[in-house]
Order: structure tokens, then sequence, then C-alpha cells
């Protein structure tokens, strides 16, 4: 078995991926890789020999990403004067919705519970037993998830029913 070190390094490429898929920015994927590797070498005292380490650690990040997203929804939102135009309008979500013609731009205007599952399935590879257990939800959960998900990306792309969505591999496979 190798040392806890090597372990945890070996998922930062997997991590770096999911988490900047997650939020969007490369800096803030970074501080929730940093935070993810983190807390997953603190507490490595509770992985259990045996078990998928990736698992776990997708756990961990999907954890700090939702007490993050929580903490930010919580709080108004601020802007310096430096920052801020002068201008308060606001675009229309349907230009928003015409222009999202890539799946990274589609993925971004997902529900983060569509888009965590569709992440998780499409582009990590895990089954759908995995994915519940990441996420702490029940299977048909990430089933309806997915299939949501994978419907609303078809709506923003302009793909139709007949054509499947792909993030990097077609084939999505069940438990």
């Amino acid at each position: 078995m190798q040392n806890k070190d090597a372990l945890i390094v070996q998922q930062i490429p997997r991590l770096r991926r999911y988490a900047r898929a997650l939020t969007g920015d490369a800096s803030r994927a970074d501080d929730l890789v940093q935070d993810c590797v983190e807390r997953a070498w603190r507490k490595f005292h509770l992985f259990r020999r045996g078990s998928d380490i990736r698992a776990w650690m997708f756990t961990i990040m999907h954890n700090l990403h939702v007490n993050t997203v929580r903490k930010a929804s919580a709080r108004p939102a601020v802007v310096s004067l430096a920052e801020w135009d002068g201008d308060r309008s606001v675009r229309p979500a349907q230009e928003s919705a015409v222009e999202a013609r890539g799946v990274v731009r589609a993925l971004a205007l997902l529900p983060p519970e569509q888009r965590e599952v569709i992440l998780l399935v499409g582009l990590e590879e895990l089954t759908y037993r995995e994915v519940a257990k990441i996420a702490g939800i029940p299977i048909g959960t990430v089933m309806s998830r997915l299939s949501r998900g994978r419907q609303r990306l078809r709506d923003l792309t302009g793909e139709g029913p007949e054509k499947p969505v792909s993030l990097s591999k077609p084939n999505l496979r069940k438990p």
C-alpha cells in the first residue's frame, strides 16, 4: 500500500478537472482543490483502507463545494466602486440560452446538482452507485438528475433528442 501522500497526490489531476468544471473559474478551482487535499491529508485517519480513494476525495470536494455555495448565497453580493461601471442592466436569459452553443457554456447554465452528476458520470466515468455515494443521494435521484441534465444540455446546445450529448466519452455507463 502506498503512503498517504502518494495516494492523495495521485488524485490531484482528477480533482483539478472536476473542480474547474464545478466552479467555472481556475482560481476558485485551485482553492477548492487545495482545501480538498488539505482536508484529505488531515482526515486521512478516517479513510478506510481498501476503499476507493478517488470516491472518498470527490466526496470531500463535493461537501466543500456545497458548503462554499451555501455560504456565498447567504451573503449579499459586494461590488467595489472601482469595479462598478454604473450599468445595472441585466441581459435577458433568452440571449444567454441562444448563445450557449458549446457544452462547456451550457454546463455552466445547469443547476449545480445536475451539472455535478453529469460531470461525475460523463467526465469522471463514475458509476451511478459511486455518484450516489459521493453526493449522498439515492441512485434514483442520480438517474433523474442525469436525465434532466442531459435533456437540458440538448436544449441549450440545439441537439435533438436523437443525438446524445457527450462530454468526453460517448459511453455513459450504468452501475
